[in-house]
């Protein structure tokens, strides 16, 4: 093991870099595909019924307990794949073809650049020094994800336009408006946090790896979760992330009902693929920035910090110590929360009917924006007063 380190630490940076940037799209494009499948699991089990679990490879069907993986669907999912890389990809004629076949590659950009800037776990080092583990651990990190996150909605727009159709422009205008609508409401809200962070005796960043850490205590208010200390701030955030994603209720987009398919109507094959794998990855991306914000990012409790579980576990084998073991242990407890989130997104999109659009417009701009002014300043005051 040791040697492996040794090897790893003697890469030049950027062999570094790329190798970790590849093994996270790696990671990132087969759970985006996942989701899809748990997506139609979890619709069919709220609903009932059983889902996909009729696909099976006939050159598989004599291997023993086959059939436990079929009823999961598993096989639907590598299906699903085959079929998108197979089916015929047919190009409109009245479409603007540069922009139509770029949307979709500037939907995918935003969500596997973001991700470099989202700490997904750590281990600490000889000192007892927490080390994130983040391919871009930047002193601004919850602004590059804000300004990068953001961009995804020019793949809409460009769909749209570029479609040269009347119902996939109209679903590109709607996801501008939309995210200007919740944009403010999101931002605002993730004002106090920082605020807290940045008072006397907190770190002086805008790193999401220093909210984790300023959650890494024992006591006191060093080692509560930001959501049990600003909870409206935590309901104004996931709220907004509904429809920063394009989610229901809040899929304007894309309603069937008064847009036949919205942005992506003209699309097949591949290049419809590619915009909902973009959609996954920023449902992911944004369930890993609430957790971080939130819910203590890699600490498994409030007042219960990873480095004393590591502790508790040292006592059962030292090898639970190891770097190595720490990181897999802090990737599990962070990547359990984001997937209660995946989970809570699918669980609202099937339980709560499509908002109208004025409704959505509404919500966004005389209910979200106003609370999220309203907690700003009483944070701002309260977080003076506690300074004094």
């Amino acid at each position: 093991m040791t040697a492996v380190f040794t090897f790893w630490a003697g890469l030049h940076p950027l062999i570094q870099g790329l190798i970790k940037g590849l093994a996270v799209i790696g990671v990132m494009f087969p759970i985006g595909g996942a989701c899809s499948l748990v997506e139609r699991k979890v619709s069919a089990w709220m609903q009932g019924r059983p889902g996909p679990n009729r696909a099976l490879p006939p050159w598989l069907a004599w291997v023993p307990g086959i059939g436990l993986l079929q009823r999961l669907g598993l096989f639907h999912l590598m299906a699903d794949g085959i079929k998108m890389f197979l089916k015929e990809d047919s190009l409109p004629g009245h479409v603007n073809k540069f922009y139509f076949l770029l949307a979709p590659v500037v939907g995918m950009i935003p969500a596997l650049t973001t991700v470099t800037v989202v700490p997904f776990g750590a281990y600490f080092d000889s000192a007892g020094q927490m080390v994130p583990l983040v391919l871009a651990n930047l002193d601004v990190g919850i602004l590059a994800v804000f300004a990068v996150g953001s961009l995804g909605v020019y793949s809409l727009i460009l769909a749209g336009w570029a479609s040269n159709s009347k119902y996939p422009f109209l679903g590109g205008i709607r996801a501008s408006a939309q995210l200007i609508s919740y944009e403010l409401a999101m931002t605002l809200s993730v004002v106090p946090v920082f605020l807290m962070i940045n008072a006397p005796g907190g770190t002086g960043t805008l790193s999401l790896t220093d909210v984790v850490r300023f959650q890494s205590g024992t006591s006191g208010l060093h080692g509560t979760w930001f959501i049990m200390t600003m909870p409206l701030s935590a309901v104004v955030f996931l709220v907004s992330l509904f429809a920063e994603t394009n989610r229901l209720p809040f899929d304007m987009a894309e309603g069937e009902a008064d847009l036949v398919g919205g942005f992506h109507t003209e699309y097949g094959s591949m290049k419809w693929g590619l915009f909902f794998v973009a959609e996954y990855s920023h449902m992911l991306i944004g369930s890993g920035v609430f957790t971080l914000l939130f819910l203590g990012g890699w600490n498994p409790l409030p007042w219960v910090p990873l480095q004393t579980v590591i502790g508790w576990l040292a006592h059962l084998s030292p090898l639970l110590a190891h770097p190595l073991a720490v990181g897999l242990i802090s990737i599990g407890i962070f990547m359990g929360k984001v997937l209660f989130f995946m989970f809570v997104f699918m669980w609202v999109r099937w339980t709560v009917p499509r908002f109208r659009y004025d409704q959505v417009m509404k919500l966004g701009w005389q209910k979200l924006l106003p609370l999220a002014i309203g907690n700003l300043i009483f944070y701002a005051i309260v977080i003076a007063v506690l300074q004094k």
